[in-house]
């Protein structure tokens, strides 16, 4: 397959955040490496994360001008040195910096295989949401069948994943997400479904769990309060692995006197890193939730390359419901 010298891609030009974004038609098509594979990109996916980036605050983020997204699927058209597989031809979806291109390079050993019988668009998610939901539920916050879940962002593609994934364990699962977005989060199964932007969120969690036993808290800002006081004293987890809402804080005082739960950090990049043998544990279930059935071929909202700025914006005025994507071509 013939591969094109330049690409069209969004480039990140400062860290003012996604409005300076923007769209260049002569971006050089990146050389895969030793053990890395060449992607032509079908969609990518739209993260959280990739608004971090673009307002500095991703740690160790790349510095600007730099191409952005970082999860993508597609087609592997070349390889580098020492790669064994996946080869070209083969349909695969993974992580890897500058994923909103026409070309993208990844490490092999993370490309994985797109499911059969999916599209490329349908496995967005399977290395980035459906993991972080898994990961957050089983090896940290430990759930089990009764227990009482409280997941907030529940609409987004995270949320969506955690609300069916702690259905499946035999959980109890409250979602909190904005008033318009309620029928979403119950079609994923959720018992309970309470407003986001309630005066008094945790005073209505209490009421409605008497203490839940595990909570997902990506929302941030004034909800990590409402996601402490929500859980069991002593036994409850919040399990923090986003901070959409802007940082909160915390201290030990507080973990002493008014919040005494077990509170627990995820980010998705430091667990395959720090800790491969309980990702691993995490890949391999996923795999088999996939092959059950149980995880389904996702349905993101797919929009042109150029709208990535709109799309963005939209997913920071938390606009936007389920899984999001961008098409460059």
């Amino acid at each position: 397959m013939s591969v094109p010298t330049t690409m069209r891609a969004l480039q990140q030009t400062s860290l003012g955040g996604p409005q300076d974004l923007r769209l260049i038609t002569d971006a050089p098509v990146p050389v895969p490496g030793r053990g890395e594979v060449l992607v032509r990109v079908a969609a990518a996916g739209v993260n959280f994360a990739d608004l971090s980036r673009a307002w500095g605050t991703f740690r160790d983020g790349p510095r600007p001008p730099y191409v952005a997204g970082f999860e993508a699927a597609g087609e592997v058209v070349a390889v580098g040195e020492a790669v064994t597989g996946p080869r070209p031809g083969t349909r695969v979806v993974g992580v890897g910096d500058g994923a909103f291109a026409e070309y993208v390079v990844l490490p092999a050993a993370a490309a994985l295989p797109v499911p059969a019988g999916w599209s490329a668009e349908q496995a967005l998610g399977l290395v980035v949401n459906w993991p972080a939901a898994l990961a957050a539920l089983k090896p940290l916050g430990r759930v089990t069948a009764g227990d009482t879940v409280v997941v907030h962002a529940a609409a987004g593609a995270t949320g969506q994943a955690a609300v069916t994934l702690a259905k499946h364990y035999g959980a109890t699962v409250v979602g909190t997400a904005s008033a318009g977005k309620h029928e979403t989060v119950r079609a994923r199964g959720a018992d309970h479904v309470l407003d986001s932007r309630a005066d008094d969120l945790a005073a209505e969690l209490r009421r409605l769990t008497g203490g839940a036993d595990l909570v997902l808290e990506s929302a941030g800002g004034g909800t990590f309060a409402a996601s402490l006081a929500a859980a069991k004293p002593v036994t409850g987890r919040v399990v923090v692995y986003g901070l959409a809402g802007g940082e909160a804080a915390l201290t030990n005082w507080e973990l002493v006197y008014r919040y005494p739960v077990q509170v627990i950090g995820l980010n998705l990049g430091t667990l395959i890193r720090a800790a491969p043998g309980i990702f691993g544990e995490v890949a391999g279930e996923l795999a088999a939730l996939v092959a059950a059935g149980v995880v389904r071929p996702a349905d993101p909202v797919i929009h042109d390359l150029a709208e990535g700025p709109e799309v963005l914006a939209d997913l920071a005025g938390r606009a936007t419901v389920g899984k999001l994507a961008l098409r460059p071509r």
